[in-house]
């Protein structure tokens, strides 16, 4: 039977608030498909191949409330609602590109 190690520590306090927002399931994906520059809700469901109307509404409803996300409406007409990264958002990118790299390099070589 292992061990227990006494010396691991508990996660460091920011990476568990970075991964209460970015660990939940498209919100990566979201982020990265506005870093494209603004996009309505339509465009969206499309750049993010499988996810629902309802998941995609919540998901940039929780990216709005966390600031990552801007909401835009447009009166019109036709009224127009488009989302876009705000700064914080932006931010992400170059960690998103990292992400991906390291997906690339290290994910794709394994086999189910």
């Amino acid at each position: 039977m292992a061990e227990a190690h006494a010396d691991i520590q508990a996660c460091d306090a920011a990476v568990t608030l970075a991964f209460s927002v970015l660990g939940k399931r498209w919100n990566g994906m979201i982020v990265s498909a506005l870093g494209n520059g603004s996009s309505t809700f339509v465009a969206l469901r499309r750049a993010v191949v499988g996810i629902s109307d309802t998941v995609l509404s919540e998901r940039l409803t929780e990216l709005a409330d966390t600031g990552l996300v801007a909401r835009t409406v447009d009166a019109g007409p036709p009224v127009t609602v488009s989302y876009a990264l705000t700064a914080g958002g932006s931010g992400l990118l170059p960690i998103l590109d990292q992400l991906g790299s390291w997906a690339s390099a290290t994910l794709e070589r394994r086999t189910p």
